[in-house]
């Protein structure tokens, strides 16, 4: 099973697919240092815009939008059709979020047959005391057996105005906190609700979106951050004791895999809770 499961996360899904644009992967770098620089010539981050000097128009901020991997790559290649090796400057990189960056590295990874899953949860270093709503990229590191957590949105000036002082190409354990995670913790009293999110939205409402996201993300759904609908949607009044029970369970699973895939694969694939509904522009 674990070989079955690794061989699934070499293999692209609907949002990560180049399509045509496939050929612009060959050739890459294929350590994760160079990789993930770079990814980081070709995107800027949408809030982290004003420290580069950009000033982003309406049409620009836009491009958190695109969702696809194949429609990202048409539009890096419209801004500046130089190979992906060379390094854009800021004003002519894609507008893209911590989503992105993590969603392109699993993409440019599966490309080279390098198990990848982008992840939804938390991180704990952006803001003291928060767990700031985020996304990273895991990917199977064979020699040591293990799942690698990277945050591909941490360039230098972003590392040195946060002051980072851990590797961001292998995110030490308890700085990024999975959704299933953080829900788990709230729900054994370890954490505060209130303390997850981003900007005036938290609390446990919040923890369940991102919980349904990462499991959609573990079965190759790569949502937008604010995708939403069933779970993710109902208010925290109306959840039923079986909704309750669902978001338990969804929120186990990842640490239960690889044996739990196929559980994962099958609500995600036919809980319309969780299930995305008929066309959706990712399904």
């Amino acid at each position: 099973m674990t070989n079955d499961m690794l061989s699934y996360y070499t293999q692209p899904g609907p949002t990560t697919a180049p399509g045509p644009y496939a050929h612009l992967f060959d050739g890459l770098p294929t350590d994760i240092p160079a990789l993930v620089k770079t990814l980081q010539g070709v995107m800027v981050h949408i809030f982290w815009a004003g420290s580069y000097g950009l000033e982003l128009t309406d049409e620009r901020k836009a491009e958190v939008n695109l969702r696809y991997v194949e429609k990202q790559l048409a539009r890096i290649l419209e801004l500046d059709d130089r190979p992906l090796t060379e390094a854009r400057p800021h004003e002519r990189k894609l507008v893209g979020n911590c989503r992105d960056h993590s969603v392109l590295l699993a993409a440019l990874l599966r490309h080279q047959r390098v198990p990848a899953r982008a992840r939804c949860g938390f991180a704990t270093y952006f803001l003291p005391e928060h767990f700031e709503d985020h996304w990273v990229c895991e990917y199977w590191h064979e020699r040591e057996g293990r799942w690698v957590m990277v945050d591909a949105q941490l360039d230098q000036l972003q590392r040195d105005l946060l002051r980072i002082a851990f590797d961001p190409l292998d995110v030490p354990s308890g700085r990024f906190v999975t959704a299933g995670r953080a829900w788990r913790m709230c729900a054994a009293g370890e954490a505060d609700p209130d303390a997850f999110g981003i900007f005036d939205m938290h609390g446990l409402w919040f923890i369940r979106g991102n919980v349904a996201r990462d499991l959609l993300a573990l079965a190759k759904l790569e949502l937008l951050p604010w995708d939403g609908w069933g779970i993710v949607n109902k208010p925290d009044d109306e959840l039923s004791d079986d909704d309750r029970r669902l978001v338990d369970r969804m929120a186990a699973l990842p640490e239960a895999m690889p044996e739990s895939l196929g559980e994962i694969a099958t609500i995600c694939g036919t809980d319309s809770r969780v299930r995305p509904p008929d066309g959706w522009p990712g399904a």
